[in-house]
This record gives C-alpha cells, structure tokens and sequence, in this order.
C-alpha cells in the first residue's frame, strides 16, 4: 500500500477502512523493526541495547528476534 494511499485510508470517516489501514500499519511497523534488529545485531548491538532503544526489556526483544 502506497503511503499516501494510506495516509488518505487513515482519514477515512469508514471505521473500516480506518481499521485496515490501522492493520497496515501494524503490518510495516514490525517489518521495519525486524529489520532495525537484524542491522543492530550484526553491527554488535546487544539484546539490552536493542530493548533499551525500541523501549522494551531484552528479554522481550530475544524472545521474539532471537531465534
């Protein structure tokens, strides 16, 4: 979904529509968290700095990245 697309869903009056576009966002969220993961990772980041930055424990951030 294109940015603006979405950006336009958000202002909707439709509460479904809104609602999707919320999911969308969700959706983006977590790939570009997973990602930012993986980059700290392999520049050396730990778990600790990596909670610390997303605002969670490391223990919540291994749980759900480190496999």
């Amino acid at each position: 979904m294109e940015t603006q697309e979405l950006s336009e869903r958000l202002r909707s009056h439709d509460p479904a529509v809104g609602l999707r576009a919320v999911g969308a966002l969700h959706r983006l969220a977590e790939q570009v968290e997973a990602a930012a993961v993986v980059r700290a990772r392999a520049q050396g980041w730990s778990w600790e700095q990596i909670g610390d930055a997303l605002g969670v424990s490391r223990q919540s951030v291994h749980a759900k990245y480190g496999k």
